[in-house]
């Protein structure tokens, strides 16, 4: 009894061991953007003879030599036993796999996909246009995971650390706006948050400096270098009188720290040429060639459906020669194993481009639906949304959500915008309802933009302000997202309007 239990378990880790690779490609398929797709695809098609792409209906009795092209033809059981061989705890997978002609018959029918002539057609002439147009400027995210690659590193690390650096955006100067604990699983361990934090670390040491703060004190903190002039006093200065320094009480300052006032004036001269906004350089005027993976279309009633850009994705199969050679008994011992390999390799790209397919499908769809007021009113309607409310509404692990949205782009009414942008944080109003970062962000921005400069809105007047468009929110709610976004007090707003008088 002990016995069998014992080989029970090691037969379930033995099944384990075998699905990790299946699991990790999974993975690594549903991660790749459309055209990192398309690379890969070929990339497996250069190294596997067995992998063949269907320019037609490889199962249309009217195309193509029967010598070259699959059958519906049923395989009979010396196929099935050629392709066990010895190998018995693969029995089911490699049945499987010969018997694929009535069990997938997915695998061999392209009539949901264009074929890959036109395929070629439309990659040739994308690769005319691309080789005619300006290169395209190395984005912030780009840099940064150059400079990650090349550290030596715990690889838990550096996955957080590229997690880090997908949030960062250089329109916004390369700040860190999503906390640490969202980027964590809800489940996370006190070993996990050490691991996020030293992510942040890692990236907060990299090239533009000052990079990946989570605010302006941090990130001018994080600028300073033991051989600057004014080092000691500038740690102290932005630590805690950044905010005097900024209204110029220049006394106020000189009384807390007993710098004499030309110390302090030097310094802040100093403090001039750190960069608020470290990400900012990376902002070109350039218009990415994006491919969007996912398209969204709207129905006589308005309802929104995602569709996936299929049509530049072959259509795979195996090929019908190297499965009739398996079941030659002719072929050798050693071709057979080759084509048994040959033929899981190929079934597992085949299995995770469809998986990669679906998943894709359904998150793009729960975001949509969530998101739908967005779409229709614009960027001050969108809802606050985490990944981990996706991977609820369809059922999968919150990092599967993260891979599937990663470095993926969706065709909309609004114009071709990534995944991302649809998972934004919020707060809660005074009135209990959820409102998005953005949403308060943009109204906020729209009213500063409208004031009397000569007469500044003091942040009890944005909350009055705020209030008459729909948003109650709290003083300290302002004051903290005003500072965020790097705009000064009313007070240091009119200081520096007289100033440029």
């Amino acid at each position: 009894m002990i016995m069998r239990m014992s080989m029970g378990l090691e037969a379930r880790q033995l099944q384990t061991q075998k699905l990790a690779p299946r699991m990790i490609q999974s993975m690594e398929i549903l991660q790749l953007p459309l055209q990192a797709l398309q690379e890969r695809i070929e990339q497996e098609m250069n190294e596997n003879p067995l992998l063949e792409q269907s320019d037609v209906d490889p199962n249309s009795p009217d195309e193509g030599d029967d010598d070259d092209r699959g059958t519906n033809e049923p395989v009979s059981e010396m196929e099935k036993e050629l392709v066990v061989g010895d190998d018995r705890d693969s029995a089911d997978d490699f049945e499987r796999l010969v018997n694929m002609d009535s069990e997938l018959p997915s695998t061999f029918d392209d009539s949901f996909r264009q074929s890959s002539g036109r395929m070629q057609d439309e990659a040739d002439r994308r690769h005319d246009l691309m080789s005619n147009a300006e290169s395209r400027p190395e984005s912030l995210n780009d840099y940064l995971l150059h400079q990650l690659a090349e550290l030596d590193i715990d690889d838990r690390v550096e996955q957080f650390a590229e997690r880090i650096i997908s949030t960062l955006d250089a329109r916004d100067g390369g700040y860190l706006r999503v906390p640490l604990a969202d980027l964590l699983p809800p489940t996370h361990t006190p070993e996990d948050l050490t691991i996020a934090e030293e992510a942040l670390r890692v990236v907060q040491s990299m090239d533009p400096a000052g990079i990946a703060a989570r605010d302006l004190r941090e990130c001018l903190t994080n600028q300073l270098r033991p051989e600057l002039k004014y080092y000691e006093e500038l740690k102290t200065l932005i630590s805690s009188h950044l905010e005097d320094l900024a209204g110029n009480r220049m006394p106020v300052i000189h009384k807390k720290t007993a710098f004499s006032i030309e110390t302090i004036q030097a310094a802040r001269e100093e403090m001039h040429k750190l960069n608020p906004k470290p990400g900012s350089e990376f902002l070109k005027t350039y218009v990415p060639n994006v491919t969007p993976d996912v398209i969204l279309d709207q129905d006589e009633q308005g309802v929104y459906q995602v569709r996936l850009d299929d049509d530049r994705v072959p259509t795979l199969f195996i090929s019908e020669y190297y499965r009739k050679r398996l079941r030659d008994p002719g072929s050798s011992a050693e071709e057979r194993e080759f084509i048994k390999k040959k033929i899981n390799s190929a079934q597992w790209l085949i299995d995770a481009i469809e998986q990669r397919r679906g998943t894709l499908t359904k998150v793009a769809q729960a975001i949509v639906e969530h998101q739908s007021r967005f779409l229709d009113e614009g960027p001050e309607a969108i809802e606050p949304l985490k990944m981990q409310q996706i991977a609820d509404r369809v059922g999968v692990h919150v990092t599967t959500v993260s891979r599937a949205v990663d470095d993926k782009w969706m065709q909309t009414p609004r114009g071709i915008l990534p995944l991302r942008k649809f998972f934004v944080g919020g707060t809660q109003t005074d009135d209990g309802d959820d409102v998005a970062w953005d949403t308060i962000r943009l109204k906020l921005q729209e009213v500063i933009d409208k004031e009397d400069k000569s007469d500044p809105l003091s942040d009890e007047h944005l909350v009055d302000e705020m209030r008459k468009h729909g948003l109650t929110v709290a003083r300290r709610t302002v004051t903290k997202y005003r500072k965020k976004m790097g705009i000064p007090s009313s007070r240091q707003r009119k200081d520096w309007l007289l100033a440029k008088k």
